[in-house]
């Protein structure tokens, strides 16, 4: 057993900005006793009941390209259990996000590479046989922060050791060493007062990947 706070971070591969939370997040790992934990959420699952309200590219998005990386992540998760998530997940958004592969299935296939996950997995890409398992993990994640929120989703033990859980930190670029550790002091000092709820201001650029 280990001694290290266990944190809890969900994510969708196909969000650049949950990618860039994990790395950040990883980067504590460095300096605060803590570790993570890997879990799959689904922007798919998250929106299916509002795909009208959404902008077209958003909901094209959804429709055409987020189902099959999430599904393929899930089976490796099930079939080989969670300690592989993190690794695949890395691989992954590496080539999606850093490398602007894009989350298709040849990027997907070259991410089960690199970990060395057997390409069989592939064939859940546009498979539902994990799909209770995968509505299960997202709905895990999602019933602790609330509907009106996305990926990522990161919950951590609170003071009295019940879990309190929040949405983000959305933060770019990601903060390395003791810059990483200082943002999750604060973040964890705020998500644990019971009636704070939103922090925000107006994102001017998209997710800096240069220092990943």
């Amino acid at each position: 057993m280990s001694d290290k706070t266990p944190v809890d971070f969900w994510f969708d591969p196909l969000c650049p900005w949950a990618w860039m939370t994990s790395r950040w997040v990883l980067e504590v790992e460095k300096v605060r006793d803590i570790e993570v934990r890997w879990h799959v959420m689904s922007l798919a699952v998250l929106n299916e009941d509002k795909l009208d309200e959404l902008p077209e590219e958003y909901r094209e998005l959804l429709e055409t390209k987020a189902w099959g990386p999430v599904r393929v992540v899930i089976a490796a998760q099930q079939e080989h259990g969670p300690e592989v998530l993190g690794d695949f997940y890395t691989a992954l958004g590496t080539r999606i996000h850093n490398q602007a592969e894009g989350p298709g299935k040849e990027t997907v296939a070259a991410a089960l590479k690199d970990v060395g996950l057997p390409e069989s997995l592939l064939e859940h890409w546009d498979g539902t046989r994990y799909e209770p398992e995968l509505r299960a993990s997202h709905k895990e994640g999602i019933d602790k922060v609330g509907q009106d929120v996305g990926t990522p989703v990161i919950a951590v033990p609170g003071p009295d050791g019940e879990q309190i859980a929040f949405f983000g930190p959305v933060v770019t670029p990601a903060p390395q060493g003791e810059e990483a550790g200082r943002l999750w002091d604060g973040t964890l000092a705020v998500a644990s007062v019971p009636g704070f709820y939103e922090i925000k201001r107006t994102r001017t650029k998209g997710p800096d990947f240069s220092n990943l």
